[in-house]
């Protein structure tokens, strides 16, 4: 028998990560009833350790012509920036063959154009976000470094430069004394560096995500402990089956669980190409260097950045899917190499994580319905930019929920795009 009808501002958000904080946020204030469904702890994922900035300048697609001339050099590294363990290769084909082909020069412009529209909206949208959710005392604005190892090395990242510049993103280009008063102890081996004055970053991203959460519980959301593994929508509204074999019923449903969002879909017929990237760091405690800003080593993969709770080493990509151990040798690799290019640094006492980052082929999130129920929306492959976009995808499910004229064309976004 049909399930009982259920109110349509009654709205179910799969997921308390950031990206389904953001969103709950967004309805909430427009007056839905709203409730998370976490299969863990909240903010314990990849909004647990990222790398903690409103990276509201990157977008060039990973999916570039320059990712595949760095590709096979970086492969045969097992410890470099992007890796897939050869057990995994079989498994992960199709979506290499979708990442190529999001790399021709006709996708990726299309794509970089996309991304750099989502950005310029994410970029208001999280102000707005700060300002309501009483959240500006989280974030920091002291922008960030690009280092280079050599002049060859900033000329072949001036076409991203710029493309940037055409977005209308301010940087700066910086050597010498200027270079060492951005900051100090660098080793001489960087003799250049690109300075975007923008770029922020926020005091920790778990406990950014934490204030935001304590922000949507106080404007009256509810929170539900469970895995959800199947998805229903029809005239009456949505049902959500969970492990435990509990069915919840809602008059709506978004799906935000990041890297676990492709079985959900795949449990309304649609089939989304979401892959993981694995994603490793070291948290040195606070004091470990005299970091002034986050530091990006864009040749090596990885990021330095300095949060309240101390100093975080970490980056790369490793396409492993979701089974996998750990190899922290990943993360003692990077921390290897932060000591060697910011000599003083003090290695111990570190705490490795990984998580998973829900990427897809062209770069860019899904946003919007599903094709099998326009009850059912979807929000999430941001790959490692969940934190930079989520208050944008937020009030950009708000705006679909509401029968609005998104804030932003959601054509590049929609989920039968593969």
């Amino acid at each position: 028998m049909p399930a009982a009808s259920s109110p349509p501002n009654d709205i179910v958000i799969v997921g308390a990560g950031i990206v389904g904080l953001a969103t709950a946020f967004h309805l909430l204030r427009e007056g839905h009833r709203v409730r998370l469904i976490e299969r863990g702890g909240v903010a314990e994922g990849a909004s647990y350790g990222n790398a903690g900035a409103f990276a509201f300048t990157d977008i060039l697609p990973l999916a570039s012509p320059g990712m595949l001339r760095k590709a096979p050099k970086w492969l045969l590294d097992p410890l470099g920036p992007l890796t897939i363990p050869p057990r995994y290769l079989p498994q992960i084909t199709p979506w290499l063959f979708r990442f190529w082909r999001a790399s021709l020069p006709d996708r990726y412009r299309a794509s970089l154009a996309a991304q750099g529209n989502l950005m310029r909206f994410a970029a208001t949208a999280t102000q707005g976000l700060l300002a309501q959710a009483d959240l500006a005392g989280h974030v920091r604005s002291d922008g960030n470094l690009q280092l280079y190892e050599s002049e060859g090395e900033l000329a072949a990242a001036l076409p991203g430069w710029e493309a940037r510049a055409r977005e209308g993103i301010v940087f700066e280009h910086v050597r010498g004394a200027q270079l060492g008063e951005l900051q100090p102890g660098l080793s001489p081996r960087f003799t250049v560096g690109t300075f975007t004055p923008h770029w922020q970053t926020v005091s920790d991203p778990y406990h950014y995500a934490l204030a935001l959460f304590r922000a949507v519980m106080a404007r009256g959301a509810g929170l539900v402990h469970g895995e959800v593994v199947g998805v229903e929508g029809d005239a009456n509204g949505v049902r959500l089956r969970l492990a435990d074999g509990q069915v919840l019923k809602a008059g709506r449903a978004v799906i935000a669980s990041g890297a676990w969002s492709r079985p959900l879909a795949k449990s309304l017929g649609d089939s989304i190409p979401l892959e993981t990237e694995r994603g490793y760091n070291t948290t040195l405690p606070p004091g470990a260097f005299d970091l002034r800003r986050q530091l990006t080593f864009g040749g090596h993969g990885f990021v330095v950045t300095p949060l309240s709770t101390g100093i975080r080493v970490g980056g790369a990509v490793e396409l492993g899917g979701l089974k996998a151990p750990p190899n922290f040798k990943r993360s003692e690799a990077m921390l290897t190499k932060a000591a060697r290019f910011l000599p003083g640094l003090r290695t111990e006492g570190g705490k490795q994580w990984m998580g998973f980052r829900p990427s897809l082929p062209d770069s860019l999130p899904v946003i919007g319905p599903s094709t099998a129920s326009p009850r059912v929306f979807y929000a999430f492959g941001h790959g490692h930019l969940g934190l930079t976009q989520s208050a944008a995808t937020g009030k950009l499910i708000a705006d679909l929920v509401a029968g609005r004229r998104p804030s932003i064309p959601l054509e590049p976004f929609r989920p039968d795009r593969f």
